[in-house]
């Protein structure tokens, strides 16, 4: 059982092959997908992926990077697709994708900042863990995490400092690993994967984007993800079997509405 928990399959980059990516992810064993939206008019696509393919979850959020263009209605339409909808729709479990980018190239850091916290005051009142997007921006992250407390969550492609991976574990949240630490000049991503307690772990590919080495830039794919465990688990000097079983049972942990999926 492999979990990945942050795949955008509702991007456009799976359009015209959708049925087939999620037919081979299946196939490669990867049993569940997490899927987060990035802004409001991404919710109903995600909700439509997640009804159509098996096993797959919705997170609904607005990215960091869309900050500028979303409004106080898209918050409002957040807490309306986060109720429980009396339907047979596949139920959200979690927040995301959510956070904050200083990587771009001069960000509106204030209505980065001013989203994210309504955002993680949204996630408290549902009593929903939050996916997180950290880049570059992880003290800031960490500053309002703080403040405000939510229900622990994962902070998606971790790239931070021992210390900044300490406190996330200590507010409960799980760090996710993915097709970085396969390339040869992620020294710091090999030393905190290797290092870290086993049960702070979560597997993800970030699908399509963050491709593995051997993709050579190419477009990601949830059926990537078994490679990347072997990657994390001679990391770590394990058996790739120990290592699904602990970052699936780390997974489910943190985002427990993953066991209502069928």
């Amino acid at each position: 059982m492999l979990i990945d928990t942050h795949c955008h399959l509702a991007a456009d980059e799976f359009a015209d092959d959708r049925d087939d990516v999620a037919a081979a992810a299946r196939a490669a064993g990867v049993s569940a997908l997490v899927v987060p939206a990035v802004d409001a008019t991404s919710f109903p696509e995600v909700r439509a992926c997640c009804a159509r393919y098996p096993g797959c979850a919705p997170a609904y959020g607005i990215h960091p990077l869309y900050a500028q263009r979303a409004s106080q209605a898209d918050l409002d339409t957040l807490r309306d697709w986060l109720r429980p909808s009396g339907d047979h729709s596949p139920r959200p479990v979690a927040v995301g994708e959510i956070g904050l980018d200083l990587f771009s190239v001069d960000p509106d850091f204030q209505r980065q900042e001013y989203f994210f916290v309504e955002q993680l005051k949204i996630a408290r009142a549902a009593d929903l863990p939050v996916l997180l997007h950290v880049r570059r921006a992880i003290d800031q992250v960490l500053k309002n995490l703080r403040r405000i407390r939510v229900r622990g969550g994962i902070a998606h492609a971790f790239n931070g400092s021992r210390q900044q991976a300490d406190e996330f574990i200590s507010l409960g949240f799980k760090l996710g690993f993915g097709g970085a630490l396969t390339h040869a000049g992620s020294t710091r991503i090999h030393r905190l994967a290797a290092s870290l307690p086993l049960d702070s772990l979560v597997l993800e590919t970030d699908a399509p984007d963050m491709p593995p080495a051997w993709l050579a830039g190419g477009r990601n794919a949830p059926s990537q993800l078994p490679r990347i465990t072997e990657a994390l688990a001679e990391l770590r000097a394990i058996e790739p079997a120990e290592l699904a079983r602990a970052t699936s049972a780390n997974a489910l942990a943190v985002l427990p509405e993953l066991l209502s999926l069928d």
